[in-house]
Order: structure tokens, then C-alpha cells, then sequence
């Protein structure tokens, strides 16, 4: 039996935005913005610290954040920047917490 909802056009269209939404933001970028450390930006990211030192390495040690890493830092900036004007319903659907019993 199948309870899955069937998409409308609205919602095809809804994907396709979204699938082609370049929403990134560098490492570099979100620390010249935030006064954050390299544990923040790991956490943000859920990479290792080690991880997060080496975005900000040269050279042969360098190594390129994914797209996801941009787009979690992405995210992370517009809720920084914004989340006073997210209602407090939609924040707990987007972020809900975890019940600590």
C-alpha cells in the first residue's frame, strides 16, 4: 500500500529550483565574516578539525572543502544573518530538537 503524497507542479517546480540552487560559501569567506574558529566552522560541518586546517592550508597539504561543506556554511551565514526573522515553528521543523530524556 502506498501513502506516498503524489507531487504536484508546484512541487516539481520546487525541485528543480532547489536542485539548481548554487547556495556555497567558502571556509575563507564565512571566517573573514564571523568571529568563528576552525572547531565552529568543523562542527558547522561535522568534519574533523584537522579537516577544516587543511581548506585554510597552501600548498601540497590544501585540500578543497565538497559542496556540501559550502552549502552547510551557506546555510549556517543565513541563519546567522537572519534568524530572528525565521518564525520559531518553521525553525523547530527545519532544526528540531533532540529530547534529551
Amino acid at each position: 500500500m502506498n501513502h506516498n503524497r503524489p507531487l504536484s507542479e508546484r512541487e516539481l517546480s520546487l525541485i528543480k529550483l532547489y536542485s539548481e540552487c548554487q547556495l556555497a560559501m567558502t571556509p575563507k569567506t564565512f571566517y573573514e565574516k564571523w568571529d568563528v574558529n576552525h572547531q565552529q566552522i568543523a562542527d558547522i560541518c561535522n568534519r574533523s578539525v584537522s579537516n577544516v586546517s587543511f581548506w585554510f592550508s597552501v600548498g601540497r597539504n590544501r585540500r578543497n572543502p565538497t559542496p556540501d561543506d559550502l552549502r552547510h556554511l551557506a546555510l549556517m551565514d543565513f541563519i546567522l544573518e537572519h534568524f530572528e526573522d525565521i518564525p520559531s515553528g518553521m525553525r523547530d521543523l527545519l532544526c528540531p530538537r533532540i529530547s534529551r530524556d
